[in-house]
């Protein structure tokens, strides 16, 4: 209880970047393993872009010049910001996954996702990149279970034009599209997440001028944009994803300013004001923590709809020539699908029940997060 001697320890006097901080002053120890991550993969970069060169990166086929890197850091973010404190609030996650498992084919397109999303990650440190494998004497060599003289367990899935293998081609298919929609989600809702939970924090002109932008952008024609950036600095995976997550977040935005409208009128939002809390810090522990069921909702809707926009871009030739995405496979097979089908069906299905499973496992969270449902 505060005392005219000890007028530090006021309510309204608290320093609240020292609560933040744990209220000892100090870093708490998720903190410093969350920047020691960084820093690791910082210097892991560093060592691959400037010792190494155009040698062999550290990490197997992980291009430095490419998103790879990328990645690795929106696995580092997933891991202390969706995995941590799903592992830390035990009784909570225990609820929301009684719910979840309540849908079982959410469950099994959640097995799915898993195994691709460890076969496309892992997945090019075990097989050799799809250029390796160029054998013309094995073109166009039908799956396995076909039969055939030119069937074999070698080319399980069968070989395109060029012979490589279809198998190779979908598992590094598989990182292009989690790279991409990871990437590309993780941009548009840290924009869509700030902009939605300002606006409505705030209200009056700040809300009028970010939600007047927001109606701009939606009418931003961003396929013309990707064209013509194309045409001026050629295509790239890295330009395709920057202008997803910058151009994609409208959605997001309107969704959670909708939802903090809601919020900020909650007892614990105003008691926070009255205690002098900062907005900055209002918003960063109120606010947006009680939206993220929207965001991770919203998210987890996003990523599919990103893996199959670079599917289309590839599909009609403005993608990166350099990856070897699902898009780019089913396009080169397409004047051949009347003698070799497989080369755009196999990898065809696999986008549409990843795409699929995706879809599942959005409106399963949505089910078990929101209380209203």
């Amino acid at each position: 209880m505060a005392t005219q001697d000890s007028p530090g320890e006021a309510f309204e006097n608290v320093d609240w970047d020292e609560v933040d901080a744990g209220g000892g002053g100090g870093l708490s120890g998720l903190l410093i393993a969350e920047v020691t991550a960084y820093v690791a993969l910082l210097a892991a970069f560093a060592y691959d872009y400037f010792v190494l060169a155009n040698e062999s990166p550290t990490i197997g086929s992980w291009n430095v010049k490419d998103v790879e890197w990328l990645f690795a850091l929106v696995l580092v973010l997933m891991f202390f910001h969706v995995v941590v404190p799903l592992v830390r609030n035990r009784r909570m996650t225990a609820y929301y996954w009684r719910q979840f498992r309540k849908n079982k084919v959410a469950i099994a397109s959640l097995v799915y996702l898993t195994v691709l999303f460890f076969i496309g990650t892992l997945g090019p440190l075990v097989w050799a990149g799809p250029n390796s494998t160029i054998d013309f004497a094995t073109a166009y060599a039908p799956p396995y279970f076909l039969g055939g003289d030119l069937a074999s367990t070698d080319h399980f899935f069968g070989t395109d034009a060029q012979g490589r293998h279809l198998w190779h081609l979908i598992v590094y298919g598989m990182r292009v599209s989690f790279e991409i929609g990871l990437i590309a989600t993780m941009l548009s809702i840290t924009i869509g997440t700030v902009v939605g939970a300002v606006a409505a924090y705030f209200g009056g002109y700040v809300d009028e001028v970010l939600m007047r932008y927001v109606d701009i952008q939606q009418t931003f024609p961003v396929f013309i944009l990707l064209v013509l950036l194309t045409y001026l600095y050629g295509a790239s995976l890295l330009l395709i994803i920057l202008l997803y997550g910058v151009f994609s977040w409208e959605g997001i935005g309107r969704l959670v300013r909708s939802e903090a409208l809601q919020r900020r009128e909650e007892a614990y939002v105003r008691a926070a004001n009255a205690a002098g809390a900062s907005r900055g810090w209002v918003i960063r522990r109120h606010i947006i923590p009680n939206v993220s069921g929207t965001v991770i909702t919203a998210a987890t809707l996003a990523i599919p709809t990103f893996i199959l926009g670079e599917a289309a871009l590839s599909f009609l030739g403005f993608g990166d020539p350099s990856t070897f995405s699902w898009g780019r496979t089913i396009n080169a097979g397409r004047s051949d699908l009347d003698s070799a089908w497989w080369i755009s069906t196999i990898p065809g299905l696999f986008l549409f029940f990843t795409v699929l499973a995706f879809n599942f496992v959005g409106d399963a969270l949505s089910d078990a997060i929101d209380p209203r449902r």
